[in-house]
């Protein structure tokens, strides 16, 4: 009996110190959104994805409420992303290439973190495991590990003065890396004073073309409807979406559980329909034709998930 006991007892200690490794990383997390959504910061970003490696250097500035990011890089080609709140300019400077993108979601360039944290633990396990120096910074790791096989293995390695991500990971399921974003130096001394912008004096020399130029719509005015998708994803917009002197019609619906999401374009089909499962990176994509229609979806997920998507759109 004593056995007995002193394993029940152990089965009680574990099961309590797992409850509150998940309740000290959803802390984390959320301490780290709040960071995020109120500092001022800049360093310099290593970001991997695809198997190349981008240094920029990064600013971060919180003004009157409004969060604005600046990337800027250090190796040709060179270009400037900046993003105003939900507003995102690329500056292509070699060729004199202007883009600004109207989206409806605030998205950070560093990592996608759900509004509300409060549901998140249905879909993921989150846990603590242990302190590194990042950018000769001490960070508390951070995992968050999916409960299926339709959503990737993350880390975040979170600076434990300001709460500021240093470093983000994304695994495959295998646990191979597919992505990694790193600061090898972060400051918060001056950033106040230095506004992104992302062309100087008169930028009338840069062809300028806006996409999502639309606003968002109810999503039961979306042409189609997605009869399946993985649980914790929720409908983020649907635009009616219209790239600037094209003419041609594409219509944008995002889903997303709050760090991955999921894409689901449709337009006309051209001549020749495109079908067929793509990979990059640890972006997966899937086309397929229903009738005169070409529907893509396209997101940061295994391929199971864009595919199980796919499969469960029909035309209303």
């Amino acid at each position: 009996m004593k056995v007995i006991a002193v394993f029940l007892f152990w089965v009680v200690c574990q099961t309590v110190r797992a409850d509150d490794a998940a309740g000290g990383a959803l802390k984390w997390l959320e301490n780290m959104s709040l960071a995020m959504k109120t500092l001022s910061f800049q360093g310099t970003i290593i970001f991997m994805k695809n198997g190349q490696l981008d240094t920029m250097k990064y600013h971060h500035l919180v003004e009157n409420g409004v969060e604005q990011e600046r990337l800027t890089s250090l190796n040709s080609p060179m270009r400037e992303v900046v993003r105003k709140s939900n507003e995102v300019t690329c500056i292509f400077k070699e060729t004199q290439q202007k883009i600004v993108n109207h989206h409806p979601l605030d998205s950070s360039f560093i990592i996608n973190m759900p509004r509300n944290t409060a549901g998140l633990e249905k879909n993921y396990q989150l846990g603590l495991e242990g302190q590194e120096a990042v950018a000769m910074l001490p960070t508390q790791i951070v995992t968050i590990q999916p409960k299926d096989d339709l959503r990737y293995i993350r880390k975040i390695w979170i600076d434990t003065q300001f709460y500021l991500p240093l470093k983000v990971e994304v695994y495959n399921l295998d646990g191979t890396t597919l992505e990694q974003v790193v600061f090898t130096d972060l400051s918060r001394d001056g950033v106040g004073t230095a506004t992104p912008a992302a062309v100087t004096g008169d930028d009338s020399r840069f062809h300028t073309k806006h996409i999502h130029t639309s606003q968002a719509e109810p999503l039961e005015q979306a042409p189609f409807e997605l009869k399946q998708w993985p649980p914790g994803f929720e409908p983020v917009f649907f635009i009616r979406n219209s790239i600037e002197k094209s003419g041609k019609a594409v219509d944008h619906l995002l889903i997303s559980d709050g760090f991955a999401t999921v894409s689901v374009y449709r337009e006309a089909k051209e001549a020749q329909g495109i079908e067929g499962l793509h990979t990059l990176g640890s972006v997966n994509s899937v086309s397929r034709i229903l009738g005169e229609q070409q529907i893509t979806v396209l997101g940061e997920v295994p391929a199971k998930t864009v595919e199980m998507i796919a499969a469960g759109i029909v035309l209303r």
